[in-house]
């Protein structure tokens, strides 16, 4: 099971031995944009055969795992994103990544069966030639070279240099200077300079590049970012707009400084900001890096409602109100429960209403978590068949209880075949499997006869099924 830890600046050491060889380009998958946004992302991480996940949360969109970083040569993929998904089989919910690579778009899409994916092409970060920064070439960047040309004949004595850890008053009296001439409204920007502010006192670390214009002992431009892989990934660019030129000097100065035996430059995304937008695209970037957000979703997505099987003796359908008595009578039925393998005293969310239990039922199917199937003999409720923990890889588990007074004639096993026949030849499902106590013999009869035993462990025996 994944261990995650927050991610804090004493983590930053563990996510660099993961980001430092890491080749996906984008600005997320480096310890700067993690540290700078964790108020916002609270992200936390783990690692496991050789690769580094890290898991998102925010309030607006919930759970995004990162694409698994691998070390080089070492790490194993497949076998992190299996430790993703049985964390989240686990945890009830269905697996989700918030920044994946445009060129592991495909693998995921053929992991996982059914997908949505959501390419927002606003939220892409600029990419950059090194070689094109760090020497502005070509008419293209004639523009560019004019304005350091003017940057350098007005301030002739201005220096770029690296910065240390002693410069940290001279920093903070450049942040007090740009605070006073800042003048954007907008929430998100407001968080990233304080956020860029928070970063900068991190000058001195291995990880960090970062350098300063300086003019007699004032700077008049500051920069900081890190290597990732092939990329020089810039997380912080701000300059005094009153010294003209000063941003297309900084710019090639850092790439000069930093860049060197590099191939791309990543400069970020613009956060929906319309003047980083212009000024990001005037320096021609060579490509832009997709950040594609892709949900996985289960097979009873295809549903738009329960169907109703039919076997021999047996309907399976809908939970309705009528059932509400009787089906109260079989979620509290201790006994049942016990064999069950789940006890509501401990597991009740909310208070224990009257409804509780359908409502729970509905919730699951409306948010296609599991499919509740009352089971019913000549119309009257007897039991339930449950189709649930669904892996979003083409397998999900199943389970059935019948009331007391129709146990042991063969109902429970009747309703179990036919819902797991429905489940791989009707709804899609590749794998399904199931479990008992081995205490519970009646139990273990009853799905020998319908699946194949897959092992067992000191509590349980385990079944599946497979097309």
């Amino acid at each position: 099971m994944l261990d995650f830890k927050p991610v804090q600046v004493k983590s930053a050491a563990r996510l660099r031995k993961y980001y430092s060889g890491c080749t996906y380009r984008l600005c997320e998958y480096s310890v700067g944009v993690k540290l700078m946004w964790r108020s916002h992302r609270h992200p936390v991480f783990a690692e496991t055969n050789g690769c580094l996940v890290v898991l998102n949360h925010t309030e607006h969109s919930g759970y995004l795992f990162d694409y698994p970083v691998p070390l080089p040569g070492e790490g194993d993929v497949d076998a992190a994103l299996d430790e993703i998904d049985r964390w989240c089989l686990e945890k009830g919910i269905a697996p989700a990544f918030g920044v994946v690579p445009a060129e592991e778009r495909e693998h995921l899409m053929e992991r996982y069966p059914y997908t949505t994916v959501d390419n927002d092409r606003l939220w892409q970060d600029y990419l950059y030639r090194a070689e094109d920064f760090i020497t502005f070439a070509g008419r293209r960047y004639s523009g560019q070279r004019n304005h350091i040309n003017k940057f350098r004949k007005l301030y002739p004595d201005a220096r770029f240099r690296p910065l240390t850890p002693e410069d940290a008053e001279a920093v903070e009296a450049f942040w007090e200077e740009f605070h006073q001439i800042f003048n954007k409204d907008n929430a998100l920007a407001k968080k990233e300079l304080c956020a860029a502010r928070k970063l900068m006192r991190q000058v001195g670390k291995p990880w960090v590049k970062a350098g300063a214009i300086e003019l007699e002992g004032k700077f008049l431009a500051i920069a900081l970012g890190e290597v990732c892989g092939d990329t020089l990934i810039c997380h912080i660019e701000k300059g005094l707009p009153q010294y003209e030129g000063v941003y297309p000097t900084m710019v090639q100065s850092f790439a000069a400084c930093f860049a060197q035996g590099l191939r791309w430059i990543n400069r970020e995304d613009d956060a929906g900001d319309r003047g980083l937008r212009t000024s990001k695209l005037q320096y021609l970037p060579a490509d832009m890096g997709a950040k594609i957000r892709l949900r996985t979703r289960n097979e009873l997505s295809l549903l738009d409602k329960i169907p109703a099987l039919r076997s021999e003796r047996l309907t399976l359908n809908a939970l309705t109100e009528e059932d509400r008595a009787e089906y109260n009578r079989l979620c509290l039925d201790d006994e049942r429960n016990r064999w069950w393998g789940y006890d509501y005293r401990r597991d009740l969310k909310g208070e224990l209403t009257e409804n509780y239990f359908l409502d729970v039922a509905r919730h699951d199917f409306d948010h296609r978590q599991a499919v509740n199937f009352a089971i019913r003999l000549e119309g009257k409720f007897i039991g339930e068949a449950v189709l649930y923990r669904f892996d979003y890889r083409g397998g999900a588990e199943l389970g059935c209880r019948i009331l007391p007074e129709f146990a042991g004639q063969g109902y429970g096993a009747e309703a179990f075949r036919r819902a797991a026949e429905w489940s791989l030849y009707e709804l899609g499902l590749y794998r399904l499997v199931a479990k008992c106590y081995k205490e519970n013999e009646a139990s273990r009869k009853m799905l020998s006869a319908c699946m194949r035993a897959s092992g067992e462990d000191e509590t349980f025996y385990y079944f599946e099924k497979k097309l």
